[in-house]
């Protein structure tokens, strides 16, 4: 045999296509040719399997050796094809069998000795692998991922000499270590160790039972990162479909088994505001995910938000509100997901303070701080809340009453009630509700609406601000238990618009 075709999967966002990998050996000079739209990483290949080869004992060829990886129009990069490649020609060349071929697909890097390396994105990989009616082999250590999907879906290696040895039904792969019991995870922040804060505490409380986005306001030291830092604590855990989205997307820019596993909580990223836009949203000639896709199902967190780059933020706009972001390059289009919850803690002026006794910056300078974040950006937070410094005395008596303060399991009970009914009643959280959605399932009577309307007129707000402050009011009436939304609730979700305050002070003092 001259010919033969071993099946692999390319790494496209967080698809895996299938790829072809065509070996053709002819009479000539000895030669091996890559074609199929190869980078540099994957010409490489030429090398690394060559000498795989020969260390393993096996005879490379002294011919022409074609390669093409099919279809030719899909860029392909890193070493996931050199376990195929060299599998191809050594089936090519008659010194191993390939009967299995059409059962199995193969991923991995190799070494020069034959050992095989890790790959990104086996998760996508092994599940595409499955839908086509093949079972996928990739290298031992991407074991850990594949302990998230299904027994039967995947088959680990070590080295190309096991795979050989497999395929010509001498030895069969070590079957894949499922856990017996679910790991056990770090003790996470509680937000019972935040002294004081207690309306602070209340709008975490209502962001983390509706999903909804979260704007922390305040001066330097009042605890803001630690209340951010608080809420996957009171976030429900991840459900089977949602552990798998999190890990696909992890995969595909970190090892598990170097970065110590998958976590089996929600994510919770938290970029320095020198990050780049492609490294938020995601890019590069090739894209990979950025920050708000590897936070999704879980948390995004801005600290010192005036001081990441306006076009920055700006670029979160969509995704926001879509849940996912789209990437356009010149070599390929990939689609990655982005539903994760914002939230953001800034100072209110660049000495930090607005007002008060530490306040040394007049309006205007503050007003110039505050327009560094764009109005349509600040739009997309459902809840933003002033931080406020400590009043006097409470530091003092905190040692005397510790078991007044709720610890983050008795917050999420009420957390995960009021999610239960949300899910029960639109099949989704009440962030996520459309705006026909809203108009279903946020009536208002019509005094309502009409003091509402007033305010927002008062305010200045938009109608998507109308929209979230309905939200917002539902979850309030989630966890009160409450079916139809009342005055009470509109009042205290009116009452989490602190910018809006704010910036409404500021230009009356310059009037």
């Amino acid at each position: 045999m001259s010919l033969a075709v071993v099946h692999t999967r390319a790494s496209l966002g967080v698809q895996a296509p299938g790829v072809s990998v065509e070996v053709h050996i002819s009479n000539g000079l000895p030669a091996l040719t890559l074609v199929g739209l190869p980078e540099t990483t994957v010409k490489e290949a030429r090398d690394r399997v060559r000498s795989a080869i020969i260390n393993c004992g096996f005879t490379f060829p002294a011919k022409r050796i074609t390669v093409n990886l099919a279809p030719a129009d899909l860029p392909k990069e890193g070493g996931r094809y050199d376990l195929s490649i060299a599998l191809a020609i050594l089936v090519a060349s008659e010194q191993l069998q390939g009967d299995k071929l059409e059962e199995y697909e193969f991923v991995g890097e190799l070494g020069l000795s034959g050992a095989l390396r890790s790959v990104n994105g086996a998760i996508p990989a092994a599940l595409e692998a499955q839908k086509a009616g093949r079972i996928l082999i990739l290298p031992q250590n991407n074991q850990t991922e594949m302990t998230l999907l299904d027994p039967g879906v995947a088959k680990v290696a070590g080295h190309l000499l096991q795979v050989c040895a497999f395929l010509q039904g001498e030895d069969n792969l070590p079957a894949i270590e499922f856990p017996t019991h679910p790991p056990v995870q770090a003790n996470q922040p509680d937000i019972s160790e935040i002294i004081g804060q207690e309306q602070s505490k209340r709008a975490l409380e209502v962001a983390a039972a509706g999903g909804h986005n979260l704007l922390l306001i305040g001066p330097p030291g009042t605890g803001k990162t630690m209340l951010a830092s608080r809420l996957p604590g009171l976030l429900p855990p991840l459900t089977n479909e949602e552990k798998l989205e999190t890990a696909a997307i992890a995969s595909l820019v970190y090892n598990p088994e170097e970065d110590g596993g998958f976590s089996r909580v929600r994510p919770f990223r938290a970029p320095h505001h020198s990050t780049s836009m492609s490294a938020l949203v995601g890019g590069g000639s090739l894209p990979r995910p950025g920050e708000i896709s590897l936070a999704h199902n879980g948390v995004l967190f801005l600290d010192e938000l005036p001081e990441f780059q306006r076009q920055v933020l700006d670029a979160l706009r969509q995704p926001m509100e879509s849940g996912e972001i789209t990437i356009s390059r010149a070599r390929a289009k990939v689609r990655y997901p982005a539903r994760a919850q914002l939230i953001a803690a800034m100072n209110p002026s660049p000495t930090g303070h607005y007002q008060g006794i530490h306040n040394r910056t007049p309006p205007q300078q503050v007003l110039r701080y505050l327009s560094r974040l764009s109005g349509p950006f600040l739009d997309r937070f459902d809840l933003s809340i002033e931080v406020p410094l400590l009043p006097p005395g409470i530091l003092s008596q905190q040692n005397h009453t510790p078991t007044l303060r709720e610890s983050s399991a008795q917050v999420r009970e009420r957390v995960l009630i009021a999610r239960e009914i949300q899910l029960k009643r639109a099949g989704k959280i009440n962030a996520h509700l459309s705006s026909s959605e809203v108009e279903t399932y946020c009536v208002l009577t019509k005094a309502d609406a009409e003091f509402l309307e007033e305010v927002l007129h008062k305010l200045g707000l938009s109608v998507r601000a109308w929209h979230r402050i309905l939200k917002v009011a539902r979850t309030l009436a989630d966890l009160g238990g409450v079916e139809a939304i009342e005055r009470r609730h509109i009042a205290e979700a009116l009452s989490y618009r602190s910018m809006d305050r704010l910036l409404l002070t500021l230009h009356k003092s310059l009037a």
